[in-house]
Formats: C-alpha cells, structure tokens, sequence
C-alpha cells in the first residue's frame, strides 16, 4: 500500500478551496484532498464533483454517526459522489459500521475506502475519562474501536500517528491508519493534543496523514506540500 499525504481543505467556500488548489496546477503529484464538513456544508455535493474532475483523490470526511439505517442510506448518497475514502464514528458500534459499509457498496461490488474515527486528536485521555466516562485508557480505547471497525468490515481507521503502530499490530499491516494531528518540528501545534511530524508518523506505521494549517496557512503552500511529502513519502 502506498503511503500519501492528503491535504485538508478546511475552507468556506468553493472560491477560496480553488484559489488555493490552482496553486498546484503545475505540480506534477496533484494533492491528495480532503473535503470536511466546513466545505461540504458550505458548497454541497457540486465542490465534490468538482475537484474529482480535476484529476484530485478526495478524502469525504464527514464522521457519520446515527442509527445504522439512517447512515445506510446516508453512505449510499455519497458512494454516488465517486469519492475515493469517506468515514463514520467507530464509537456508533459495529452495527451501524456494518450498515455504513452495505450502503457504500454499490450493485457491482465496488465502494471508497471506508474508515472509521476512533478518538479526535482533540481529546485527551483525561477529557476521555472525566466528560465521556470512558474509564479504559485512550490508548485501550483506539485498539478497541479499531478492532471493532475490523470485524465489521472496514478498511482502517482514524487515530493519531502516536496510536498508528498498535493499530496495526492489533488489526494487522493491511489495516489502514490515516493519520491527523501532523505538525513539522518547527511547527505549532493548534488545538490538537496529540501530535507528531510527518518523518515520525512514517516510522511509527501511518499509510496516509492528513495535513491541514501546516500546508494550507504556509507562507508558501506548495513548498510546505512538497516537504511533507519529502518527509512522509519520498
């Protein structure tokens, strides 16, 4: 499986989404994208089909999370958008995943990536224990919500780059791990609590990270693009 960096278009609007996509119109590797809840909410389904035809993989992160009839359909409605990943909330338990998976497969068997959120690089374990009562460690929690996304089906998980590699040595190699909360050494870190570079989150076993403020609020974009994926890919 090859490793990618996908860029997070955490933007209002569709001018704003292109005027920062044509800064790549001369790179050879067109970034890899993410379509949060910001823009899809802001542009819908056409932003989608958009960047799709201008030759972009798109990441769909729009975290799912309902009873599993209501995401069933949901996830059929955007298996037509043609993305090439989408995502849902482990924590809606293996049935809802399930369901989730029955409806993005379309009636010749092929269907995006499916992945699911374990817990936000935002929350700390305390935070985890005090306001969810979750009483089990964050790191107990990830490898439990990732196994169970496996058993359901999935394809991998979200977590964060420090919980990658037991990830993978619970759920096997071929278990994806798609990684935020991804800053350069040089870098600050935002509101996200856990945190590593993009040379750390390769070594520690994440197939794609996700990029977002480093990348898109850069001085220069497409060299702090480039570094990323010297530093993760290359």
């Amino acid at each position: 499986m090859g490793k990618d960096v996908i860029v997070a278009c955490d933007f209002s609007s569709a001018k704003a989404t292109f005027d920062f996509l044509d800064l790549f119109h001369k790179e050879e590797r067109k970034p890899f994208v993410k379509i949060g809840m910001e823009l899809y909410y802001a542009e819908g389904p056409s932003i989608v089909r958009e960047i799709k035809k201008r030759g972009h993989k798109i990441f769909l992160d729009l975290k799912l999370h309902d009873i599993p009839n209501t995401v069933k359909k949901a996830m059929a409605v955007l298996s037509s958008l043609d993305v090439d990943m989408t995502n849902l909330h482990a924590a809606g338990t293996g049935k809802m995943m399930e369901a989730a998976l029955e409806g993005l497969t379309k009636e010749d068997g092929t269907r995006p990536l499916l992945i699911a959120v374990t817990q936000l690089t935002s929350t700390s374990e305390e935070r985890m224990q005090n306001e969810l009562l979750i009483s089990a460690s964050i790191n107990d929690t990830i490898v439990k919500y990732a196994e169970n996304a496996n058993a359901a089906g999935l394809d991998g998980v979200v977590c964060s780059p420090l919980e990658a590699g037991m990830v993978k040595k619970a759920c096997g190699k071929d278990f994806i791990t798609v990684t935020p909360g991804v800053r350069f050494a040089d870098g600050d870190v935002g509101d996200q609590a856990r945190v590593t570079t993009p040379k750390k989150a390769k070594e520690i076993g994440s197939d794609y990270i996700v990029v977002g403020r480093p990348i898109t609020q850069a001085t220069d974009p497409v060299a702090a693009y480039r570094r990323c994926c010297n530093e993760f890919i290359d």
